[in-house]
């Protein structure tokens, strides 16, 4: 069974047949980007990107459960902002071991950095957020000796 994650453990990606092909349903790239809310572009941008890979029936692309699983792993991931490399190699890590070890490893490794990346990012927003406050009240105070009240402030705007 094919199990990748992205958080809350792991998810199934469906059992594989001994060639390797899922079966049950085939999706157009329509349908696919459908489901996903995705562009045909895109769709296709991962396939060059080498994370998908769909069959070819003439010159039509035909996605399987496998496909579909994956595309569900790079959207999530992207959505966690991992790049798409860091999403291939997670992806490609699966191929390589069949335990999966160095995948979690790897995931939690680039986890670990972007929660650090995020955990900065949210210090300087409060940062941010404290000067702006600060600098509010100091206008405040400052058209208030003045004779000013927040009411006028906002008449004189719309006048």
């Amino acid at each position: 069974m094919d199990r990748l994650s992205f958080g809350n453990g792991a998810m199934g990606m469906g059992e594989e047949g001994g060639d390797g092909c899922l079966s049950g349903p085939r999706l157009a790239i329509g349908e696919l980007a459908g489901e996903f809310g995705l562009t045909h572009r895109t769709i296709r941008h991962y396939e060059d990107e080498g994370l998908l890979s769909p069959e070819r029936l003439g010159s039509a692309r035909v996605y399987g459960h496998r496909d579909r699983a994956r595309l569900a792993l790079i959207c999530r991931g992207k959505r966690l902002g991992f790049s798409l490399a860091e999403i291939k190699d997670f992806l490609n890590l699966y191929d390589t071991d069949d335990a999966q070890i160095e995948q979690m490893r790897y995931m939690r490794s680039i986890a670990r950095r972007r929660i650090s990346a995020l955990e900065q990012q949210l210090a300087d927003v409060q940062q941010t957020l404290a000067e702006l406050c600060t600098i509010d009240t100091q206008i405040s105070e400052h058209l208030s000796r003045n004779g000013i009240t927040e009411t006028q402030d906002m008449e004189e705007k719309h006048s």
